[in-house]
Order: structure tokens, then sequence, then C-alpha cells
């Protein structure tokens, strides 16, 4: 048997990572050369197991509930299931959160990257040469980690010193240095991404997209922090996974490949999108949340708050290297993308209550 471990699979990205590969009978997985995919995760309250519910009885698929943070049994699971690749999604990642709470971040992010290299470490030693040689860790990390731009900033790349701003991007930060550290200290065959902001379905409504959707839909406030111009390069979650895959595949052991989408946009643009789209698809006139709100557009909805701490200006992601020596680049625009995005939750709207009403562990919602 020939397994990859995911990490965080039950999250955001990493639930749309497994269903890329276990799609079509895992045709994508065989390609890949793997038999057997395992799915660790600690289902946090961001974690949910119904991203991947249609893949229970697959016999491809294993899902295993446990936390990065528990090294003896991740080595174990890592020998018995011959893994020969790990992608490591598995993190708190929302930077509010972090500014009410910072441990978690520090628990996870960097203790919990440090165990799993440990375990993958241990792995890997144990391995013949010929196995070592196709053994790949891939480390999946942020833009956030450069810092903030301003609007005549040339774009993040490879090179671009660190500046984290937030408790989460400096935790991501510090994972980032680990893996770097665990390739030059011990020659083990890592690879790290960092990407610009996602989005897509299986999005935990916390963050900016979803959060408009389900609240517009609810008949509620769109919160918008500031002035709402913050500039962020947005990234179809779909392209994302390909271009961790492109990377795993074809990247430089030890190097970084920074995954953008090419879409520079300011967030009250992407609220005003939104809404022009549910205005489309689902008409106030139509929408029993509005009744009597004299709401006629979404656009209405939106409310101005007060800005949060730290809060950077702008990102914008530079991914001219992946395309150059990985052969990637994204396939949506921001336009293909927002609307199979707004059409997702339009369909999946119990997925959406379950969060929304609690049954599914989900917490109360902030600001955008």
């Amino acid at each position: 048997m020939n397994s990859i471990l995911v990490t965080g699979g039950s999250g955001f990205i990493g639930s749309n990572f497994v269903r890329l590969l276990l799609s079509n009978n895992a045709s994508l997985l065989k390609e890949n050369g793997y038999d057997h995919l395992i799915n660790l995760d600690a289902l946090t309250y961001a974690g949910n197991p119904a991203n991947l519910s249609d893949f229970e009885n697959t016999e491809a698929y294993e899902f295993v509930h446990a936390s990065i943070l528990e090294q003896e049994r991740i080595e174990e699971l890592l020998d018995v299931r011959s893994v020969s690749t790990i992608v490591h999604f598995a993190a708190e990642s929302h930077v509010d959160r972090s500014i009410d709470g910072p441990e978690p971040f520090i628990e996870t992010n960097v203790t919990g990257t440090l165990r799993l290299l440990q375990a993958a470490k241990k792995r890997w030693s144990a391995l013949e040469s010929s196995e070592q040689n196709v053994f790949r860790f891939l480390h999946v990390s942020t833009d956030e980690v450069y810092g903030t731009l301003t609007a005549s900033d040339p774009a993040f790349c490879e090179a671009t010193p660190y500046a984290p701003n937030s408790p989460y991007s400096a935790s991501k930060a510090s994972s980032d240095f680990l893996v770097r550290s665990y390739f030059h200290t011990y020659g083990m065959p890592v690879v790290t991404t960092n990407c610009s902001n996602n989005y897509g379905p299986y999005q935990f409504p916390e963050k900016l997209i979803p959060l408009v959707m389900l609240n517009a839909l609810g008949g509620k406030a769109l919160p918008i922090y500031g002035d709402g111009k913050q500039i962020r390069d947005w990234l179809y979650v779909e392209d994302h996974c390909t271009g961790i895959l492109s990377a795993l595949k074809t990247g430089q052991l030890g190097e970084t490949y920074c995954i953008g989408g090419r879409s520079e946009m300011e967030n009250i643009q992407i609220v005003k999108r939104i809404c022009a789209l549910l205005d489309e698809l689902r008409p106030a006139a139509e929408n029993p949340n509005l009744e009597g709100k004299q709401v006629n557009q979404y656009e209405e909805l939106i409310t101005y708050v007060k800005d949060r701490p730290g809060h950077d200006r702008r990102y914008a992601i530079n991914c001219d290297r992946i395309q150059t020596e990985c052969g990637w680049e994204p396939s949506e625009t921001f336009d293909s993308g927002i609307r199979k995005t707004v059409q997702w939750y339009l369909d999946n709207q119990a997925w959406c209550r379950s969060i929304a009403d609690g049954t599914y562990a989900g917490e109360r919602l902030g600001n955008v």
C-alpha cells in the first residue's frame, strides 16, 4: 500500500483537496501513484465531517479522528499505512480568533507542526534510499506571513521578507521556518506553498464570502471592517488544490511556491459582487427572511463597523514561479469562481443551516 496522509482534511481547503483526489472513483489519487488516502483531523470547530460524508464508504478513503499534537499516534499511522506523502493543512486560521486568544494558534500551528515533522522524519529516516527519494512533506501556508502592501508595492513572491502582523500570521511564519529547517538540517524532502485568500464550497462562514452570503440570505447586516477598501488576491479553492498537487509532483525540494488567483479586489467590491449575484439568483423580493424589512436589493444590508486591530491593507501574490517551474496557473477567473461559489451555497442550504443553528458545533459568527 502507498498512502497519502492529509492533515486537516475535514476543513475548508483540506476537504476540497480530498474531494479532488477521490472524485471520479479516486482516479486522480491513482494517477498520482497512491492506493489510499488518510484524512487526519481533530474536528475542531471548523472541521466538518459532513464535508466528506459522501466518501465514507469509499475503499480508498480512511478518516482518523486525531490531532497533529499526537505524535506517537501519527508515527504508528505513518508506518502501518505505509505513508509516502504528507500534505499538511491542519491549522488554526482565523485572524480575529487569534487576536482574541493567541495560544491555540501557537499550540496547533507551531507545536503541532513540529510534532508532525518529528513523526515524518522518523518515518522518512527508516525508509530505504529509493523510498526516501519519493517521500514528500508539503506544508500549506498563507500569504499573510509576508505582512502588508501599499497600493503601489509589487506583489508578494517567494523572496519577500517575512513580516507577520497578527498572532495567526506569526504562528504560520513560525511553522514555515520549522519546515524549512527540517530540509536544511536533516535533508528531509519538504515543499512549502503560500496561498492568497481562498473561496469556494465548504468554507466555514466566519470568513468574508460565506459570511456575507449567509447574512444576506438571512436578512442580517453585512458587517464591513473600516472603509472596506482592504485589498486581497482571491483564489478559487479548487485552483489552490491543483496548485498544491503541481508543487507536490514537480516542485524543488526545500523551496517555496506562492499560489495566487491573479484577482486583486477590495473587500467592498467583493461584497457588492455577491449582492448583485444574489439579486439575480435569489431576489430579495422572493426571500421570506426579508419580509417587512423594506430591502429591495441585498446591498442595502451593508453596514460599516470599526476596523479590527492590525488589519493588513493589501495582499497580492505573484505566482510566476509555480507557473514556470510546475506548469500551474489558475483556471477560474473571479467572475466564474464567485458565481460557482454563490450557486453552491444556494444549493446547499442544509449544510449552511447546520452551522448557523449550532447542530454542527459551529460558534457564533463574528464580523468580516
